[in-house]
């Protein structure tokens, strides 16, 4: 189940992406369920775990994916912390999603991100779970409402 804290609450790994950059292992990148994360989001193809191929930026190394990708590929590999989805934008929430459907996964929010379809989202602030959209950002309102009256 995902699990998100919202504007507050717990402690959570402030640059993601500059962590992903020392700590990414190559087997990280040969996962198939990975490379399948990476074609979608950053429309490019791992030819290695050395090489990637960008169609705006040509053959990269993993320390130049996007920002989301390397959140998404830390939410699925290393439960060291609770990571921030702040950095990932509407395209990886799909991807937010499935990884929850293979493990509990805990993280930190600031803004609405878009999911869409049926989901079960706890939002830890308030302990509500949510299963759609309109839920979700209800539950997020209600949440910053707290906050301005905390």
């Amino acid at each position: 189940m995902l699990k998100i804290w919202y504007y507050g609450g717990t402690e959570y790994m402030g640059d993601a992406p500059a962590y992903f950059d020392n700590v990414y292992e190559d087997e990280w990148i040969e996962d198939e369920f990975v490379k399948e994360m990476i074609a979608d989001v950053d429309q490019s193809t791992v030819v290695s775990a050395h090489v990637i191929e960008s169609p705006i930026l040509g053959a990269i190394t993993p320390k130049e994916l996007s920002g989301g990708v390397k959140v998404l590929i830390l939410m699925l590999k290393d439960d060291s912390f609770v990571y921030n989805m702040s950095n990932c934008g509407n395209n990886c929430a799909k991807w937010i999603l499935k990884i929850a459907e293979k493990k509990d996964l805990t993280v930190y929010l600031q803004h609405i991100l878009r999911f869409e379809g049926e989901f079960e989202i706890e939002i830890m602030n308030s302990g509500k779970i949510v299963h759609n959209p309109k839920e979700y950002v209800e539950a997020l309102l209600v949440v910053e409402g707290l906050l301005d009256e905390g």
